[in-house]
């Protein structure tokens, strides 16, 4: 399965990087994250329950991040075991790039491309369903993401406002 896609995403090339360096923010993100453990600056452990279809399962696996050009983008790994249902490894180019400057800050644009294979259970659902359901969770992961790390409206109650990882930068 082959997927790529850009998102906007209203802060600084260096506020996203921060944020997709950081295990909480991605923690938060990651449709179906039990847990992400980083075990060195470039690894990380994680464990994701997802449900595609009929198959529910929970996969452990682990992160690496490599290629690293900060604030500009990273190649992230990874591979993880579902048990019975499966297993599945893939990678992601991830590129921050500006695209505009202004007094409140910057905007960038996130590009990915991604690269998955899957295998066991899952790979018998067809790839009409793997597809939509990857397309689903990157636009969910994307949305949580730009909500956590994006602008904060001052109208906004303040037990409802998102973007804390923006604010916490300041």
């Amino acid at each position: 399965m082959d997927m790529s896609g850009s998102q906007r995403i209203e802060a600084t090339p260096a506020t996203v990087w921060a944020a997709l360096n950081d295990v909480e923010v991605l923690k938060a993100c990651i449709p179906g994250c039990e847990s992400i453990t980083k075990t060195s600056d470039t690894e990380m452990d994680a464990k994701v329950t997802l449900k595609i279809g009929p198959v529910k399962a929970s996969f452990t696996g682990k992160v690496t991040l490599s290629d690293l050009d900060p604030p500009n983008g990273y190649t992230i790994t990874g591979e993880g075991s579902g048990g019975a249902a499966g297993h599945a490894k893939g990678g992601a180019k991830v590129r921050l790039e500006e695209i505009e400057v202004g007094p409140d800050g910057g905007v960038t644009m996130l590009h990915y491309e991604v690269k998955a294979q899957i295998g066991g259970k899952l790979a018998q659902l067809g790839s009409r369903l793997i597809d939509a359901t990857s397309k689903k969770l990157a636009g969910d992961f994307f949305q949580k993401f730009g909500q956590i790390v994006g602008p904060v409206p001052d109208d906004v109650p303040e037990a409802e406002k998102k973007g804390w990882f923006k604010k916490m930068l300041g």
